[in-house]
C-alpha cells in the first residue's frame, strides 16, 4: 500500500505482515483478507495517482509563495500579486469541485456483482470515485442506483432491478461489511464469517455477528456484570450505513417528496432510518433539500444531543435538531412576535395529561369558530385559552371525550391550578409595600417556591395549543421546512403535530418514526390521526421487524413485559445473547451495596464500557448516585445531558427514550414502582430495551408483578 505507508507510517511499525498476520484463520478466511487488502491497496494507488495528476501540491506551494511575496510588496506591486492569488485559488477550487473519497476511511462496504459474462466490484462510500483502467470504482451510497443491490439482496441471490437506461439482472458473488481505520483494513464481514485486526496487526476470525446496536454479544459469568464488550483495544465496528437492511434501506430511499411512516419495535433502527433518508435527500437534490431547512424534532434533550451527533458524520451539521420544547418556543415567537411568557417549572400531572390529550384537541377542533385574516393578538387567545381551563363544564367534557382515560379529578386539578395562574401578580399584590420588606431571611423574593409563584405564568402545553388555535383562525406558518423528521412520535401531541405540519408549506416531505408500545405520555392517539394532525394522511408505512440493539433474551423479557399491550407477532432478534439477571433483596441497602460493587468491578475491567443505571423516578436516581459520587466515571444525568462517554450515567426513565448503552442496570423494579398497569408496563419496557448487551434487575421487597416471566437469580 504506497499510499498508506506515506501517510501512515506510525500503523504499519505495529502492524502484522504476511503470512504471520493470516496464521489464525482458516484458508477461505486469509483468502477473504488477502482479497479485502488488495482491493484497498488499488484504490489507495488510484487516489494517489489522481491527486497527482490533478497537481494540487504545486498549487499550494505556488500560493505560499505568493503570500510571501505580498509581505515584501510595495504598494504598488500589491494588486498584481493579489490578482495571481486570487487565479491560483480559483484553479484550485475548481480542481477540488471534484470529491475524491478520504484515504483514511475511503468506503465501508464491497459488492461484487456478475452481469453476463462481465465481473465488477463496487466499493459503497461517501463520495463517487472511478478509474476503469484499475478496476476501482468507489460510489456514494446515497446517489448510485447500484448501491441498491447491496441492501436488497444477499451473497449469491439472483438480483433484477431496473438501472438508468436498463434493466439490470445477474447475481451477488460478494456482500462485505469493511472497516477501515486510517487507512488500514481491520474488519471484514461476509455472509457468516467475520475475521478482525488486532492492535498488534494479527488477524482473527471471530463467529459474532454484525449487527446496528453496535456490538456483539456477550457470555456473562454467572453474578458477574460484562466480560468485555466494552473493554480496552475491541475491534471498531462496522458503520451503521453499512448495516442496513433491506427493510430500512426500502425506507431510507423513499422518494424524497413523500412523507413517510416508520414504525419499529425498540432498538429497530427508526432513528437511524429517519436520519439516513434526511441525509439522502440532501444529498440527492441540495437546491430543493437544502440542510439549512431541514429539521429534526425529539420529546427529549438526551436523544436530541445523540442526533446532532449521528448527522455530523453525514455531513449534515448545519439541519437543526430541536426538541419539541425549544421548537414550541420558537414556533411561538415566529407567530406571534414576542418570546413566550414566564413557564411554569413544572406543571401537575393531571393538568400535563389533560392539555396534552386527544381528546382536548377534538373538541376544540370541533368548536365553532370564525375564519380570521390573519394571526390573532397573543393576549385575545391567551384570554380565550384561560376561558377554556376556567370552564368546569368544557373540562368535563373532556374528560368525559376521553372515554375513562382521563380521571375525573383531572377537572378541580386544571381548574386549581388555573386559578393560580391567573392570580394576580406578586407586584400587583405588594403594590405599596418597601421592597426590601418583600424579601426573605435568604434574599430571596417572599413569593418564590409558594402557589403565589404560579401568577402571570403559561405551562410549556399551552404553546402548542395556542399555535393550533392560531392557525385554526387563518395565522400563516412563518417558517416554510423543506423535509420535517418527527422522532418517538408516539410521545409528540396532536397539537404539535398540527402546528409542526404547518410548517411544511405545501410540501409532504416529512418521516415521522415512532413505536406505540413506548408511550410515556397520554397524547397518543393512533399514527391514522397522527398523520392525519400532521397533514399527510394516508402516508405509506415502513414496519422494520427486527430489533438490533437487544439481544434475544432482553427482546423476549421486553415483549413479556407489555403482556396485553404486546404487538402479536415478536419483533425478530438480531443476534442471541446472555441471559437476563434478576436479584431480589429484603432491604434497599442490600441492593445499593451488590450493585455498587458490582459496577465498581465493572468500570475495573471493562473501562471503555457505557452503563445506564435507570431508575423509575429522579429521586431514586439521586440517592443512587450519591452511592457512586466518589467515581469520576459516574454521572447524575437526569436533565438529559447525556455525554455518550464511557462510564455509569445515573439517569431515569423519562430521559433515555431512543438512547442506548452496552449494560443496563435497573435497581428499582418493585411492585411499588412498576406496578399492573399499562403505563408501568410501557415505562419498564423502555428501561430494559436500553441493553445493547447485558441487562441485570433488581427488585427490592415486592418484585413488580411484570417480572413473572423472569426467574430470580
Amino acid at each position: 500500500m504506497f499510499l498508506l505507508r506515506n501517510r501512515h507510517p506510525e500503523a504499519h511499525a505495529t502492524l502484522g505482515s504476511g503470512e504471520a498476520a493470516l496464521a489464525a484463520l482458516a484458508p477461505e478466511e486469509r483468502a477473504l483478507v488477502r482479497e479485502e487488502e488488495d482491493l484497498l491497496a488499488r484504490v489507495h494507488a488510484a487516489l494517489a495517482a489522481r491527486r497527482a495528476s490533478r497537481g494540487d501540491g504545486d498549487l499550494v506551494g505556488r500560493l505560499r509563495e505568493l503570500r510571501d511575496e505580498a509581505l515584501e510588496s510595495t504598494s504598488k506591486d500589491l494588486p498584481t500579486v493579489f490578482q495571481e492569488m486570487g487565479l491560483v485559488r480559483a484553479v484550485m477550487e475548481r480542481s477540488r469541485a471534484e470529491a475524491l473519497p478520504d484515504p483514511s476511511v475511503p468506503y465501508f462496504a464491497h459488492l461484487r456483482v456478475r452481469e453476463g459474462g462481465a465481473t465488477r466490484d463496487y466499493c459503497l462510500g461517501r463520495a463517487t470515485f472511478v478509474e476503469r483502467s484499475a478496476g476501482v470504482r468507489v460510489v456514494d451510497w446515497r446517489l448510485a442506483p447500484v448501491a441498491a443491490l447491496f441492501y436488497r439482496y444477499v451473497e449469491g441471490e439472483d438480483f433484477e432491478e431496473p438501472l438508468p437506461g436498463r434493466l439490470s439482472a445477474g447475481v451477488v458473488e460478494a456482500r462485505r461489511v469493511v472497516v477501515i481505520e486510517r487507512g488500514v483494513l481491520t474488519r471484514v464481514a461476509a455472509n457468516g464469517v467475520t475475521v478482525v485486526r488486532d492492535p498488534g496487526g494479527a488477524w482473527r476470525s471471530t463467529r459474532q455477528g454484525v449487527a446496528l446496536g453496535g456490538g456483539a454479544g456477550t457470555a456473562a459469568r454467572p453474578g458477574a456484570l460484562g466480560v468485555g464488550a466494552g473493554a480496552r483495544g475491541r475491534p471498531a465496528t462496522p458503520e451503521v450505513t453499512a448495516l442496513l437492511d433491506r427493510q430500512q434501506y426500502q425506507a431510507v430511499a423513499a422518494p424524497a417528496p413523500e412523507p413517510l411512516l416508520v414504525l419499529g419495535s425498540a432498538g429497530s433502527g427508526k432513528t437511524t432510518v429517519a436520519l439516513h433518508r434526511l441525509a439522502r435527500i440532501a444529498f440527492e437534490d441540495p437546491r430543493r433539500f437544502p440542510p439549512s431547512r431541514m429539521q429534526v424534532v425529539v420529546p427529549e434533550i438526551g436523544l436530541a444531543r445523540l442526533a446532532a451527533r449521528l448527522l455530523e458524520p453525514l455531513g449534515l451539521e448545519k439541519v437543526s435538531v430541536r426538541t419539541l420544547d425549544a421548537w414550541a418556543r420558537g414556533a411561538f415567537q415566529g407567530a406571534f412576535g414576542v418570546p413566550p411568557p414566564r413557564l411554569t417549572a413544572e406543571t401537575p400531572p393531571l393538568v400535563s395529561r389533560l392539555k396534552r390529550h386527544p381528546a382536548l384537541y377534538e373538541t376544540l377542533r370541533r368548536r365553532p369558530r370564525l375564519a380570521g385574516g390573519g394571526t390573532p393578538a397573543f393576549p385575545r387567545l391567551r384570554r380565550e385559552l384561560s376561558e377554556h381551563w376556567s370552564d368546569r363544564g368544557f373540562l368535563e367534557g373532556v374528560v368525559r371525550a376521553a372515554a375513562g382515560d382521563l380521571p375525573t379529578t383531572a377537572v378541580e386539578e386544571t381548574l386549581r391550578h388555573t386559578r393560580l395562574q391567573l392570580a394576580p401578580l406578586p407586584e400587583e399584590l405588594y403594590a405599596g409595600i418597601d421592597p426590601d420588606a418583600r424579601q426573605t431571611l435568604d434574599g430571596r423574593p417572599i413569593e418564590e417556591d409558594t402557589p403565589e409563584s404560579l401568577a402571570g405564568t403559561l405551562d410549556a402545553e399551552d404553546l402548542p395549543v395556542l399555535l393550533f388555535l392560531a392557525a385554526l383562525r387563518g395565522g400563516p406558518a412563518r417558517a416554510r421546512l423543506a423535509h420535517l423528521v418527527v422522532d418517538e412520535g408516539e410521545d409528540v401531541s396532536l397539537f404539535e403535530l398540527f402546528a409542526l405540519g404547518r410548517h411544511l408549506g405545501g410540501g409532504r416531505s416529512v418521516t415521522l418514526a415512532g413505536d406505540e408500545a413506548q408511550q410515556t405520555f397520554s397524547s397518543y392517539a393512533g399514527w391514522p390521526q397522527a398523520l392525519e394532525a400532521l397533514g399527510v394522511a394516508g402516508a405509506p408505512t415502513c414496519r422494520l421487524e427486527t430489533t438490533y440493539r437487544c439481544p434475544r433474551p432482553i427482546a423476549e423479557l421486553a415483549h413479556a413485559v407489555l403482556g396485553p399491550l404486546a404487538p402479536e407477532a415478536r419483533p425478530g432478534a438480531g443476534r442471541e445473547g446472555v441471559p437476563v439477571s434478576r436479584f431480589d433483596f429484603p432491604g434497599e441497602a442490600h441492593a445499593q451495596l451488590f450493585l455498587v460493587g458490582a459496577l465498581r468491578d465493572l468500570l475495573d475491567r471493562e473501562p471503555s464500557a457505557s452503563v445506564g443505571v435507570i431508575t423509575a423516578a429522579p429521586e431514586t436516581a439521586r440517592t443512587f448516585h450519591r452511592l457512586l459520587a466518589d467515581l469520576p466515571e459516574a454521572r447524575l444525568a437526569l436533565d438529559g445531558r447525556f455525554t455518550f462517554r464511557p462510564g455509569v450515567d445515573v439517569t431515569d426513565v423519562a430521559s433515555v427514550k431512543g438512547l442506548e448503552f452496552d449494560y443496563v442496570v435497573v435497581p428499582d423494579a418493585s411492585a411499588r414502582a412498576y406496578p399492573d398497569g399499562d403505563e408501568a408496563r410501557r415505562r419498564l419496557h423502555v428501561a430494559v430495551t436500553r441493553a445493547a448487551h447485558q441487562l441485570w434487575i433488581a427488585a427490592v421487597g415486592t418484585p413488580s408483578p411484570l417480572l413473572a416471566s423472569l426467574e430470580a437469580a
